[in-house]
């Protein structure tokens, strides 16, 4: 999902798929792999890819609503006071 959402973010900026490649400083390859979301891309490539965009600022919201935790860590207070 993450990699179409750069592609559209992309397209609606009118950014060439070559133009974005090379501001992120990878080959187009590599760079279709980001809007394919492959997981071998390493974590930078996708953040240098958000910034062109002017979309860096996103990657913070990432593990931000962290449920599943919360839900462990409340189980695990009512634990230690029963």
């Amino acid at each position: 999902a993450l990699g179409e959402r750069i592609r559209l973010a992309r397209k609606r900026r009118k950014i060439d798929a070559n133009v974005a490649a090379a501001r992120t400083g990878v080959s187009r390859t590599t760079y279709s792999r980001v809007e394919a979301g492959s997981p071998t891309v390493a974590m930078g490539v996708y953040f240098r890819a958000l910034a062109i965009l002017h979309l860096e600022s996103d990657l913070d919201k990432v593990a931000q609503d962290d449920r599943l935790g919360r839900e462990l860590q409340d189980l695990e207070l009512k634990r230690g006071s029963s």
